[in-house]
């Protein structure tokens, strides 16, 4: 399965449960239920950590808690970015991919005159000698 196909089924998810529980998916819910799961994904992570307290929960239990987490936090950002328009793939090539190069600078790909290259936004990224992005 490829992260469109991936959106769409989350999509579908999403708009069911909206419909069950009468929710309006509007921007506001859209950017507060990532937060949301963030914070989750967050206690998870303390809870498996041992940084908080586990609640009973077997090790494994705890990992498997962490895993969902993971997936809520992804599948909330594919219908956020699906909600926004946003071309997920697209944007990944532009702002993480262009640093494929192995170099310390970025790869600066072909652009049409007048637009601005990808991933040179402004938001100008120092590549850190042997950290991942």
């Amino acid at each position: 399965m490829d992260i469109r196909e991936l959106t769409e089924q989350v999509e579908q998810v999403s708009q069911l449960y909206a419909a069950r529980f009468s929710i309006t998916r509007d921007d506001d819910w859209q950017i507060l239920k990532l937060h949301e799961e963030v914070g989750e994904l967050t206690q998870a992570h303390l809870m498996r950590s041992g940084q908080a307290r586990s609640k009973g929960r077997s090790p494994e239990q705890l990992d498997a808690d962490f895993r969902a987490e993971v997936a809520d936090v992804l599948s909330q950002v594919l219908l956020l970015a699906h909600h926004h328009g946003i071309d997920v793939v697209e944007e990944v090539r532009r702002k993480w991919l262009v640093w494929n190069s192995g170099s310390s600078q970025p790869v600066t790909p072909t652009v049409a005159p007048g637009l601005p290259a990808p991933g040179l936004d402004g938001d100008v990224l120092q590549p850190v000698e042997g950290a991942a992005g």
